[in-house]
């Protein structure tokens, strides 16, 4: 709806990083639900995407600050996570500090994620939280059998092959997005299929909840939603008086909205008249959160929340690139864990959401797509003429040329 939204939808969708809080020196399970205590490296991986999403939602947000932005940080790092173990050299080390894993190992990255998925989709038996992991290879090509038995054992990933010339191939991959999302991202690769392209990699997530709390319908009333260029748009806007977890400072409010039992929530940051959105949001930090996150308290409050609806889709490369991992898409790539070669780089990652809050709750979705491209290999080439193209009739011995044309329109044959 307008540049406010950036926040409540960052951390509406970062699910992965707001829906355990441990602490590893306490030894005690602070939400009450988790199914045990957390590792040193489960808790650090959290920490990572915290890091990660806070990073690139800042760059993206730099880069566009003046539209809405929703993206899923879980999505995003699952995807990578998986080409992360096709890396090697100092493309593994770019993806490693972009993707904050610290001190951690690869096989602990590998363990965490695994351990994490399980916990995460049975936390709340009355949220629906699916999450769902692919790699889609051209039919032919030679993937190592230990990079995909890897990201099978590890992230649950289901394997198959395609003949990426036929334009089916973006067809099935698109309807396993849809699948896994409860139809509400229909696609997230469009056809043709670069013919260098050997693999993708993707992410699909679904969250639907209710709020602890549900908003009466009767009280969502029609009023003003204010833009930061001072214009207004109306908007319809549920009213809610109840206690909630609340904290303030000079720069904003701040909310927590529970779903169901608790284990979800729904943090808003509003900022107060006088500041800008966007210098907040180049606050946003695994320390400040945590800092913030101490001085909660439970307050009545008189809540009022736009209902929206809102889809977002974007090409991550420029910043991911930004934030560390140029590397990766680059010629100087080296994914030879994937393939055994030096030949493949990171062509394209794209990354679509969709949100909608409501009375009843929160329905989301998130997919991402890391497509995997060869460097000029000796690959079958597709040649199709079908767009604008010049010709040249010539002589072979002299080289001399007879006619040069471009052709614009083909037309019909009389």
């Amino acid at each position: 709806m307008a540049n406010e939204l950036k926040i409540i939808l960052l951390i509406a969708l970062n699910m992965f990083a707001f829906a355990c809080s441990y602490s590893p020196d306490s030894q005690e399970n602070i939400t009450g639900v988790l199914p045990r205590v957390l590792t040193s490296s489960e808790v650090q991986l959290i920490d990572s995407g915290e890091k990660f999403g806070f990073k690139l939602f800042k760059k993206m947000v730099n880069q566009q600050p003046d539209t809405n932005i929703i993206i899923s940080p879980l999505s995003i790092s699952m995807a990578l996570g998986m080409a992360y173990n096709g890396s090697a050299e100092e493309t593994r080390s770019a993806m490693h500090e972009t993707l904050e894993f610290g001190n951690l190992t690869v096989q602990e990255v590998n363990e965490s994620y695994e351990s994490l998925i399980n916990i995460l989709i049975g936390l709340d038996d009355k949220v629906i939280f699916d999450l769902a992991n692919s790699i889609w290879c051209r039919t032919g090509y030679p993937i190592l059998p230990e990079f995909i038995n890897i990201n099978q054992q590890y992230f649950d990933a289901v394997v198959d092959n395609l003949d990426f010339d036929n334009n089916t191939a973006v067809d099935t991959m698109n309807m396993w997005v849809n699948q896994n999302t409860n139809g509400l991202i229909e696609d997230i690769i469009s056809a043709p299929i670069n013919p260098n392209t050997v693999m993708f990699l993707m992410n699909a997530i679904y969250f639907k909840a209710s709020w602890s709390k549900e908003f009466n319908q009767d009280k969502t009333h029609n009023a003003p939603f204010y833009l930061s260029d001072n214009s207004t748009l109306e908007c319809e806007m549920m009213s809610l008086s109840a206690d909630f977890e609340y904290f303030e400072n000079e720069q904003f409010q701040a909310i927590k909205l529970p779903y169901s039992a608790g284990v979800y929530n729904m943090a808003i940051l509003l900022p107060k008249e006088e500041n800008n959105i966007n210098e907040i949001i180049n606050t946003l930090s695994h320390e400040n959160w945590q800092q913030w996150n101490e001085h909660f308290n439970s307050t009545t409050i008189n809540l009022f929340l736009p209902k929206f609806k809102i889809e977002y889709s974007k090409k991550l490369n420029n910043a991911l690139k930004n934030i560390g991992m140029n590397i990766a898409f680059s010629d100087e790539a080296d994914f030879s864990n994937m393939d055994g070669t030096d030949q493949l780089f990171i062509s394209n990652v794209n990354h679509k959401t969709w949100i909608e809050i409501n009375e009843e709750g929160t329905e989301a979705a998130a997919a991402t797509s890391v497509e995997m491209t060869g460097k000029g290999m000796n690959m079958d080439t597709t040649f199709n003429v079908n767009h604008p193209f010049i010709f040249l009739i010539y002589e072979e011995q002299s080289k001399a040329i007879l006619f040069i044309g471009k052709i614009n329109n083909v037309g019909t044959v009389d």
